[in-house]
């Protein structure tokens, strides 16, 4: 009983997040989908096609760790306010390069949403800043199955809006203006408190180099950082694999839509089994469901083996990133929460930003043909997971902390 009473301003938190999750979320898939295409069009060289998606990534990365001091010392809704700014004037700098066929200016419009998906970043986090220990784990994975609202919203707005305008793909942009402005009015009613500032003479905290050296705060970062990089590597690669082992777009298009509902659908069930099994088991499953993807891709190139490998990436990572924020919330102070999520973002993204950099590389230049290059792509993931997985075994045979 005393959970439910203790719960319920968090549970009010959570649904607003998972609202803002499933419609402010939306812009995230929609300029994913048109971005690459978008940037194929202004690009002198179509090598640089990409270079906008990896762009917003490179300013999620840099966005972190200031959207978390902003948040540490103002409070949450004025970071996601922040957020929702940055997702606006990303839409419309985007829009007006496409208006002048500016690549440059359009990389800069990119960056812009960077802030925005930073801002996003953290709803998982605030779901858990009010939560008992017991509904954490099921806060952030409600939150997280908002995602799947807006992987079925964003591509739908993409079909109405990519040819509205003469430009093409201007109206897309002028729409995540729109879904900016009208989502932000949401946070209006999100009632999280800050953490109160230590007293004069009260112990600070940890420092952000005491914070990453404490066991599990650091296996967390580097399981969430692995389990969100290698799905990234992958799906980044996917439609260039399908389409170039002889299917066509449509085929590469239903491989990622089955992706994505393996990434999300699962956040509805995947709290209540960490509350029940124990965040390192669930992580731990993650990591070998991941293994799982890598290995059904590297057995052949049917339209099968693809399928059954992306939605073995999507369900791992889900397991995985979540467990991870689960173990990472809770191993952390409020009061340290600034310096420790941002630094967390900081270095998650910057392996994202890698792994989407090296994706692409790794396709089409490390062989001859799709089948070479998608393999390197699946063995690019083996010493990573290695490397959670062994950081993982670790914390587990460590003598328990009092």
């Amino acid at each position: 009983m005393s959970h439910d009473i203790d719960d319920k301003t968090a549970r009010r938190t959570v649904l607003i997040l998972v609202l803002a999750q499933a419609f402010l979320g939306a812009q995230m898939p929609m300029i994913f989908t048109i971005g690459g295409l978008a940037g194929q069009s202004l690009a002198s060289n179509a090598c640089f096609a990409t270079l906008p998606i990896s762009m917003i990534v490179v300013g999620s990365m840099f966005s972190a760790t200031p959207m978390s001091a902003i948040m540490q010392r103002y409070g949450r809704r004025a970071g996601f306010f922040l957020g929702t700014t940055g997702g606006a004037l990303g839409g419309a700098v985007g829009a007006y390069a496409l208006y002048l066929n500016s690549f440059t200016l359009f990389l800069a419009g990119s960056f812009l949403t960077g802030i925005y998906m930073s801002a996003q970043g953290f709803y998982r986090f605030a779901a858990a800043d009010s939560a008992s220990d017991d509904f954490r784990p099921k806060a952030i994975s409600y939150v997280m199955a908002g995602g799947l609202a807006s992987a079925i919203i964003g591509p739908q707005l993409v079909k109405v809006t990519a040819d509205a305008m003469v430009v093409p793909f201007m109206g897309a942009y002028l729409g995540v203006i729109v879904i900016n402005i009208i989502g932000s009015s949401l946070f209006l009613f999100i009632n999280i408190p800050k953490p109160t500032p230590p007293a004069e003479g009260a112990p600070r905290g940890r420092t952000r180099w005491e914070l990453i050296k404490t066991p599990r705060i650091a296996v967390a970062v580097i399981c969430a950082m692995v389990s969100y990089a290698l799905m990234n590597l992958v799906m980044t690669s996917t439609p260039l694999a399908v389409v170039g082992c002889g299917f066509d777009q449509n085929d590469a298009a239903d491989v990622v839509t089955a992706h994505v509902l393996a990434m999300f659908v699962p956040s509805f069930f995947t709290g209540h089994l960490i509350a029940k099994f124990g965040v390192e088991k669930i992580l731990a499953t993650g990591l070998l469901i991941l293994a799982g993807a890598g290995a059904v891709a590297l057995q052949g190139v049917e339209l099968s083996n693809f399928f059954i490998a992306l939605v073995l990436l999507g369900l791992g990572w889900n397991f995985g990133f979540i467990g991870a924020t689960t173990m990472l919330a809770g191993a952390h102070e409020p009061h340290e929460r600034g310096r420790m999520q941002g630094m967390n973002d900081l270095i998650v993204f910057g392996g994202v930003t890698v792994a989407s950099l090296a994706s692409g590389g790794l396709m089409n230049c490390s062989g001859g043909d799709a089948v070479t290059g998608w393999t390197s792509v699946n063995l690019a993931m083996a010493p990573f997971l290695m490397l959670a997985g062994g950081a993982l075994i670790w914390l587990l045979l460590r003598p328990k902390e009092a």
